[in-house]
C-alpha cells in the first residue's frame, strides 16, 4: 500500500516517563523523551499526530511474557531498591548492576515503554494509522532471560510480534551507533523477520553484528549487519543505507517496518562515535518513509540530550510530513541549545576511519548476501516457536544450536564505564533529581511503589 496523501501518524507519549531515574552519573536518561515531547509540541508538530491518550493506551495488556522468560519477568516485578538485597543471589543472573540498575518504578517504566511500540504496531494492524511513534521504545539490546545495556525489556520484539499478527514479513532497521543484538537474536533463525543493523562493531559494545552473522537455519541471510569503524559521516552512512535498503525491499518486499532511530549514532553523543548531522540521520527515515510501507518508528541510545530532542523532533517532523524552522521555539528546555538555539548543528571534524575500499567491500559483500533473500509465501513460511505458544523457544533453539557462532568480539563495556562521569554532571540532573524524589513521595502516598 502507497501513501500518497498525509500520512496519519499515531505518537504515543507518557507524562510519566520524563520522571524515571537511573541514578547519578548514568548516561540514559528517560528525561530526553520529556525534552522531545515539549520540543515537538513547541513547533506545533503535536496538531499534526493523532496523539494517543495514555489513559487509552494504559487499557491494553502488555504480555511481556511474550518473548521474556517467566522468572525474568517476576524478578523485574519484584525487584525495588528496597528489595535489593533479597534478590541478590539473582542480580548476576539478570545481569543488574551498573549499567542496568534497579531503580524505582522500574517495573512501570518497563510496561510504558512496552506499552508504546504494541499499541503503535497494534493502531498499525487495525488501520487505525499509518506509521507510529514511541520515542520511549528502541530498547534493542534486552534478552530473552536478562537485562542489557541500559535496557530491561525489549519492546522492539514484543512490537515486531504484534505486527506479525497482520503482516507476512517485518523489516526491522536500526541505526543506533550500537548493534541490536537483542531484536537479531529473537528472529535469528526466522524468514519473516529481516533485521538491518549498521553499527560501531569493533572494540565496541555488544561486540556482535559481525560481517559474517546472516542468521540460522530458516533465517540464513534475513540478518544484515553493516559492522562500521568510528566517524561515520553523512555521505559514507548513505553510500552504504540506500543501496542496501533497495536491495532489502526489492527482494524481501516487507510489508511493515520497524525503525529503531538510536540518536547516538549523532556527532558529538557522549558514548557515540560516529558524526552523523541531525538532517543525514533524519535522511534514513526519510528514506524508508519514502519506501510508502507502514514504519513503527521508536527511540533507543542517545546520551548528549540536546542531540536526542533534536533529532527526534526533527524526524517527527518527517513522519508528519511536515517542514519546521531551524532555530528552536521558546520552550521549557529551550536553554539546552544554547547558544545557536537550532535544531541542525555542524558536526565535527572527527576522521572518518572507515575508508572507501572497506565500504565498497561490505556493501557489495552484503548486496550478494541479499540476492539469497527472496518474498516467501504464507504456505512456505517458516514459522518459528516464538510466532505460536512459546514465544521463547526459537531463543533456545538458538542457543543450543550453534553456540560458539556469535560470541561477541572484545568490546568496551557499554556504559558509564566507557565514559568519563563529569560528562553527565549538566545542570537538568539536580532538577531531574528533586523532581524523580517529588515523584516517589507522591506516588507513595498513592501507594504505587511499596
Amino acid at each position: 500500500q502507497q501513501y500518497t496523501n498525509m500520512s496519519r501518524v499515531s505518537y504515543f507519549y507518557d507524562p510519566e516517563v520524563g520522571i524515571y531515574y537511573y541514578g547519578p552519573g548514568h548516561p540514559m536518561r528517560p528525561h530526553r523523551v520529556r525534552i522531545t515531547d515539549t520540543m515537538l509540541r513547541a513547533y506545533g508538530l503535536d496538531k499534526k499526530l493523532d496523539v494517543i491518550d495514555p489513559d487509552v493506551a494504559n487499557q491494553v495488556d502488555v504480555d511481556l511474557t511474550r518473548f521474556h522468560s517467566d522468572d525474568y519477568v517476576d524478578f523485574i516485578k519484584n525487584i525495588t531498591p528496597s528489595s535489593y538485597q533479597v534478590f541478590a543471589d539473582q542480580l548476576l543472573r539478570f545481569n543488574i548492576g551498573e549499567d542496568c540498575p534497579v531503580f524505582d518504578g522500574l517495573w512501570d517504566f518497563c510496561n510504558l515503554c512496552a506499552r508504546g511500540s504494541i499499541v503503535g504496531a497494534s493502531w498499525i494492524n487495525q488501520g487505525l494509522c499509518d506509521h507510529a511513534i514511541n520515542w520511549a521504545g528502541g530498547l534493542h539490546h534486552a534478552k530473552k532471560h536478562e537485562a542489557s545495556g541500559f535496557c530491561f525489556v525489549n519492546d522492539i520484539v514484543l512490537g515486531i510480534l504484534e505486527l506479525l499478527k497482520q503482516h507476512e514479513r517485518v523489516l526491522y532497521i536500526d541505526i543506533d551507533i550500537h548493534h541490536g543484538d537483542g531484536v537479531e537474536e529473537a528472529f535469528y533463525t526466522t524468514n519473516r523477520v529481516l533485521c538491518f543493523s549498521l553499527h560501531k562493531h569493533f572494540d565496541y559494545f555488544p561486540g556482535t553484528g559481525a560481517l559474517k552473522d546472516v542468521g540460522e537455519d530458516q533465517g540464513k541471510y534475513y540478518s544484515t549487519n553493516v559492522p562500521l569503524h568510528e566517524g561515520m559521516d553523512d555521505q559514507t552512512y548513505m553510500m552504504l543505507f540506500q543501496p542496501l535498503i533497495d536491495k532489502i525491499f526489492e527482494n524481501f518486499r516487507p510489508s511493515a517496518v520497524v525503525f529503531q532511530s538510536g540518536a547516538d549514532s549523532i556527532s558529538g553523543d557522549r558514548l557515540g562515535c560516529f558524526n552523523l548531522s541531525v538532517k543525514g540521520h533524519g535522511a534514513c527515515a526519510q528514506y524508508v518513509k519514502d519506501k510508502g510501507v507502514p514504519m513503527l518508528v521508536l527511540g533507543g541510545g542517545g546520551y548528549t540530550l540536546r542531540n536526542v530532542g533534536a533529532c527526534w523532533t526533527y524526524e517527527t517532523s518527517i513522519m508528519a510530513e511536515c517542514e519546521i524552522p531551524n532555530e528552536i521555539p521558546s520552550n521549557d528546555f529551550v536553554e539546552y541549545f544554547c547558544p545557536e538555539y537550532k535544531i541542525h548543528s555542524p558536526v565535527s571534524n572527527m576522521e572518518n576511519k572507515n575508508s572507501f575500499k572497506y565500504l565498497e567491500s561490505i556493501r557489495d559483500a552484503l548486496l550478494d548476501d541479499l540476492t539469497h533473500v527472496q518474498p516467501v509465501s504464507p504456505d512456505q513460511q517458516y514459522v518459528p516457536p516464538e510466532m505460536n505458544m512459546d514465544p521463547s523457544a526459537n531463543m533456545q533453539k538458538l542457543e543450543d544450536a550453534k553456540p560458539d557462532e556469535r560470541i561477541p568480539e572484545n568490546y568496551q563495556l557499554g556504559g558509564t564505564a566507557a565514559a568519563n562521569p563529569k560528562e553527565f554532571c549538566d545542570p537538568s540532573e539536580l532538577k531531574q533529581l528533586l523532581d524523580f524524589l517529588s515523584f516517589c513521595f507522591k506516588s507513595q502516598e498513592r501507594g504505587k511503589f511499596q
